[in-house]
């Protein structure tokens, strides 16, 4: 942990409560990682280095809840389909790269079939990749489009559509066998990291489906540079207990920055395959094997395993999306008294969010996603739009709410996150459900890990702006690009460096 004296910065109160000093510039002392000092031409103690300010604003450092870093590591190295929008589009992009790189797999990640007209098939991929094997996994993460040659040599077993939900959960660990260079190597992970902390990121949560704690312990003297929490999945979930793991605990003796995280439960699906569990049909049920989608588990299984993880001291953040797959998460955290969190709260019932708040359980969202989800939803849960990313609802309840991106499936960027929670649109529309809406101090209190500002005592994971967060704004349209267009002068992580803008 280092030391470190910041010059003239204007601390940004999250809370309430006003700014330190008015917000008029101060000096900031770490010591040993942590703030011991806040007050107007505070006295440099010998051998502490000086940073100037320069009047800049000083904020906790930004927290990412909710990333798949191998994924979103690998994103840069994938054939990017975001852009394409229906199953021909697809399979011309696929053909232009084999036809580019003959002999080499294909991996692309992106694409929301979600609107598309029409069922894929293998037989489609088949006809433009030969044996070249191509996996096209859909942007939602929750299943993957494969040919036959990537189908064989996964040990998937033939079939005619796509790979989904926990069979295809299986197969992320296996993508990697196919292109050798995984690119998920310490150096990559940490040029992923560096990329974080230049914007202000000093800490995130890994739901990394394959690996787990014992990867980051392997991997950390070469990518030790931010703040991880790290879940493991039910199939880790005894080997962590026999380690004596816990939730906080340190994973590498001496280094409090990598640390263990939650059980990580998938409890139902996604929007784009229409396997989100609700509480109503899908407006397109009578195309679906399950009308109102499913629970990827049994409800006594889904209690189990809160119940193993919370008497061995750890928490348990469960992805729901529809609403009965929220209530249903709730109903089983009631009933084992473990903590943690619901992952995604898509769709949430009014009655289920006084419940979230009675039981502290968290709302752990990414608001990114409504950005992508806002026609889909309106689609296919019509008249549920008021219901969809109800942050107003849940801070009026008294939820905390934590904000997070799903790397990949959004980016790794919590100004995009704050703006999407902030004005709710992408384009030139309007909000939807403007009512749900975050004001820019709410959506900055839930993206620095439940820390109200910066004070003595304050851990020294702190990021500087070059602009003021919080500055008024004439609408949530403005107040939201100005959130996107914020820049990251310094970022300190336990005191040190770990972002300096040039």
């Amino acid at each position: 942990m280092s030391d470190l004296l910041l010059r003239d910065v204007r601390v940004v109160a999250l809370d309430d409560a006003p700014p330190p000093h008015d917000g008029e510039p101060v000096d900031v002392l770490v010591r040993d990682g942590v703030v011991t000092g806040l007050g107007p031409r505070l006295e440099r103690p010998d051998g502490v280095p000086e940073v100037a300010g320069e009047g800049r604003w000083l904020i906790p450092g930004l927290w990412d809840q909710h990333t798949h870093l191998g994924q979103w590591t690998l994103a840069s190295r994938r054939l990017d389909t975001i852009g394409v929008r229906s199953p021909e589009d697809a399979a011309a992009l696929v053909a232009e790269r084999v036809s580019a790189e003959p002999g080499r797999p294909v991996i692309g990640w992106g694409h929301r079939p979600g609107t598309w007209p029409r069922e894929v098939t293998v037989a489609e991929l088949d006809a433009v990749s030969g044996v070249t094997p191509v996996v096209l996994v859909a942007g939602d993460g929750h299943h993957g489009w494969l040919n036959s040659a990537a189908l064989a040599a996964l040990g998937l077993g033939a079939r005619e559509g796509v790979v989904r939900e926990n069979e295809w959960f299986a197969a992320y660990d296996l993508l990697t066998t196919l292109t050798g260079d995984d690119g998920t190597t310490p150096a990559a992970y940490r040029e992923t990291l560096t990329r974080a902390a230049a914007q202000g990121v000093v800490g995130l949560v890994d739901f990394e489906f394959a690996g787990g704690p014992a990867d980051w312990v392997e991997r950390w003297s070469g990518c030790d540079l931010l703040r991880v929490r790290v879940a493991t999945y039910a199939d880790g979930l005894e080997p962590a207990i026999a380690a004596g793991l816990r939730t906080g605990a340190p994973l590498v003796a001496g280094d409090d920055r990598l640390t263990m995280g939650p059980l990580k439960i998938i409890s139902d699906g996604s929007l784009n395959t229409r396997t989100a569990w609700c509480c109503e049909p899908y407006a397109d049920a009578h195309a679906q094997e399950h009308p109102a989608g499913a629970a990827n588990l049994p409800a006594h299984e889904l209690a189990a395993l809160l119940a193993r993880a919370h008497m061995s001291g750890l928490q348990v953040a469960t992805h729901a999306i529809g609403d009965a797959a929220v209530t249903a998460a709730l109903d089983a955290y009631e009933t084992t008294g473990a903590g943690g969190s619901i992952e995604h709260v898509q769709l949430v019932a009014r009655a289920d969010v006084a419940r979230m708040a009675a039981l502290g359980v968290r709302a752990s969202m990414q608001p990114g996603h409504l950005l992508d989800d806002r026609d889909l939803s309106e689609l296919i849960w019509p008249g549920r739009g008021e219901r969809c990313f109800a942050f107003r609802w849940l801070l009026e309840a008294g939820v905390r709410l934590v904000l997070g991106s799903d790397a990949p499936v959004s980016p790794l960027d919590p100004w995009l996150a704050m703006a999407a929670a902030v004005h709710r649109s992408a384009d030139d529309r309007g909000p939807w459900h403007p009512e749900q809406a975050l004001t820019p101090r709410e959506a900055l209190a839930a993206s620095v890990d439940e820390r109200p500002t910066v004070g003595v005592g304050s851990l020294a994971d702190l990021a500087l702006l070059d602009h003021d967060p919080l500055a008024p704004a004439d609408s949530p349209r403005e107040a939201a690009a100005a959130l996107r267009s914020a820049t990251v002068a310094l970022t300190l992580v336990g005191g040190e460096i770990v972002h300096e803008a040039r």
